[in-house]
């Protein structure tokens, strides 16, 4: 066994390393977890894997969660080595999901999937547990006991909101996740936790598409740091955990969401709801132009929520480890184009006014997919403008609800 003497010289060694190596600008091996601080660490059975089944007479096997590798192997019993068959409902049934962030765009959608598949879900609201201040976390976990955690609790926005909210932005993105991995590290009941990062983790300048290999090769476009900073901040944590702790993670990386249920108030929105709520006010008023950020000339991959909280679900369900999985539509669309299709879904005839003067944020935006069609079997099947038709019919159904102000009753929505 290593001692604990020498495990934690490795680390110190390793750390070194790695400074070094970031002082000098080495690359890093695709999507890899921070290898040197890594290698021989802790002595874990990696094949073997418990589930928790939840039958009419109760838990039929479970694993206690320590806080090493040791004692978690001196306390399995009553274990099996293969989960139920992933896709299946029988997967799901009566087994207990927590999910954070449960009440926003994406969060009810995968709540949504998950009880249709005959899982008993929890989605608990910032105004019970407030994830940014220590203990709340494990009182949640405590209270629901769960053997599934998917984290989507947020605070995001748009690029006026990023350049606003900065500090914020950083900080309790940062402590969410961070509470939610430790006290699933020592919830007895949790047996593998969700991770949902963000394509703004991605260096500003990074060849298209992404693939998770680029993930560590700079430092991301300025306006989406401190969310990008302090997701990615979440995938190291969830790496040094699987490897010394024995903890379960997915680690999933979607590009930019949208569809019904999306937030439409300017000081939240991000690019899709705040030009679909432009372009209809304008065609409403009779306006001969609408005013857009920017050049038009960057570009992004829409991802439709559905999909995502498909492969959400699918990543739940799935054997794949702590390595970043990237989520796209394989259709990389300019800004340019995105106006010109909702001005035309609108009927919004009238000029496009550029102001070149607003920021264009990262420059390209698209992302490689193959690792989510390996590992999950998963695809986006919805069409771009036919997603696009289902947002806006569901924007004009739900105006007043759309452009509900989320901080005017900060507990309102998803955590904050």
């Amino acid at each position: 066994m290593t001692t604990r003497d020498e495990m934690e010289a490795h680390l110190v060694g390793a750390a070194s390393e790695l400074a070094g190596d970031a002082q000098r600008g080495d690359g890093r091996a695709a999507g890899a977890r921070m290898p040197a601080l890594l290698d021989g660490v802790g002595h874990l059975d990696r094949g073997t894997t418990t589930w928790i089944h939840r039958t009419d007479s109760g838990v039929s096997s479970a694993m206690s969660r320590g806080t090493s590798a040791s004692r978690r192997s001196s306390s399995l019993c009553a274990m099996t080595t293969s989960p139920p068959q992933a896709g299946s409902n029988a997967f799901w049934d009566r087994r207990r999901v927590v999910v954070t962030g449960g009440a926003g765009f994406l969060g009810r959608r995968v709540v949504e999937r998950l009880v249709s598949k005959g899982a008993e879900v929890s989605a608990p609201r910032s105004s019970e547990y407030d994830l940014t201040v220590p203990g709340t976390a494990e009182t949640m976990l405590a209270t629901h006991e769960p053997s599934i955690i998917v984290h989507l609790a947020a605070d995001v926005g748009g690029i006026g909101y990023n350049l606003a909210n900065p500090a914020r932005l950083y900080l309790a993105n940062l402590l969410m996740g961070t509470h939610v991995i430790e006290a699933a590290r020592f919830a007895p009941s949790v047996d593998k936790t969700v991770l949902v990062g963000t394509v703004c983790s991605y260096p500003k300048y990074t060849p298209v598409p992404f693939a998770e290999a680029d993930l560590w090769n700079g430092y991301p476009e300025e306006t989406n740091a401190p969310y990008g900073l302090a997701k990615k901040a979440h995938l190291i944590h969830a790496q040094v955990n699987e490897l010394q702790h024995g903890q379960r993670f997915a680690y999933l990386i979607p590009t930019n969401l949208y569809g019904p249920g999306d937030k439409f108030h300017p000081s939240v929105s991000h690019v899709i709801p705040a030009l679909i709520k432009k372009c209809v006010e304008a065609t409403e008023s009779g306006a001969d132009h609408v005013d857009v950020w920017g050049t038009g000339s960057a570009s992004r991959e829409y991802l439709y929520v559905d999909d995502a909280a498909d492969a959400i679900v699918r990543a739940a369900e799935s054997r794949v480890g702590a390595e970043p999985i990237n989520l796209g539509a394989d259709r990389e669309v300019t800004i340019k184009e995105t106006v010109e299709t909702i001005a035309r879904l609108v009927d919004f005839d009238g000029e496009l006014a550029w102001d070149a003067s607003k920021p264009d944020g990262q420059p390209r935006r698209a992302v490689d997919g193959s690792r989510a069609a390996d590992l999950l079997g998963w695809r986006a099947s919805m069409d771009f403008e036919q997603g696009l038709r289902n947002t806006i019919a569901w924007y004009l159904d739900n105006r007043e609800a759309a452009e509900r102000d989320p901080h005017v009753s900060p507990r309102n929505g998803e955590q904050r």
